[in-house]
């Protein structure tokens, strides 16, 4: 499975509007792929939505790339829309497809620029460690860019941002996280905390 996700800046007070037209956009006839996630930010930079979707390969997700940069209304919602980011990624080998769930609901996305040789090291430093890490808290999703600046992101679900701070807290003290020699490919580091939206498959 391939993934893009996808980041829309809206107007403020926007958000509810936005999600409707992303609900008609995403279920069209002529869309391809399937909604997995759509959070809009609560920590971070405000006004945003992210919607997750997955592909079942390349030329799906290619196919659906096409559609919203050659339509005249991408996601619905351009009457509110202000910026709009789309990303392509594959997932860490080893890594099981995301499924819907509630799992939340918080959700953090951090997404890290990685040195220009930084993802052979990435994937070697996360399979050691994950594992691990996954005993304390599962992560739903750790992807590299296909496209563009090297990066990757990975998602993580939590009941509350109490449970968050106190796994990060054990998963550090323990040595458990971060992965043992992974900062030294990253080159800058975001993150930020997203809820799911009335239309995320994901909660």
């Amino acid at each position: 499975m391939l993934y893009e996700l996808a980041q829309l800046t809206l107007q403020i007070g926007a958000t509810q509007k936005a999600v409707a037209g992303i609900k008609a956009y995403v279920s069209d006839s002529a869309a391809k792929g399937t909604l997995l996630g759509c959070w809009s930010s609560e920590i971070g930079e405000l006004n945003k939505v992210a919607v997750l979707r997955g592909f079942a390969d390349a030329a799906e997700l290619r196919d659906e790339r096409k559609r919203a940069l050659e339509g005249s209304n991408p996601f619905s919602c351009l009457d509110v829309l202000t910026h709009l980011e789309m990303d392509s990624y594959a997932p860490f080998p080893g890594i099981a497809p995301v499924k819907p769930g509630a799992l939340g609901p918080i959700y953090e996305i951090r997404t890290y620029a990685l040195k220009p040789d930084g993802l052979p090291g990435t994937i070697a430093a996360w399979q050691a460690s994950l594992p691990a890490r996954n005993a304390l808290s599962a992560n739903l999703v750790v992807m590299h860019t296909l496209d563009g600046p090297p990066r990757f992101t990975h998602i993580w679900p939590y009941a509350s941002l109490e449970q968050r701070t106190a796994i990060r807290t054990k998963s550090v003290a323990t040595g458990v996280w971060p992965p043992a020699g992974g900062p030294a490919n990253i080159a800058v580091m975001k993150n930020g905390i997203w809820l799911p939206t009335e239309i995320s498959p994901l909660k």
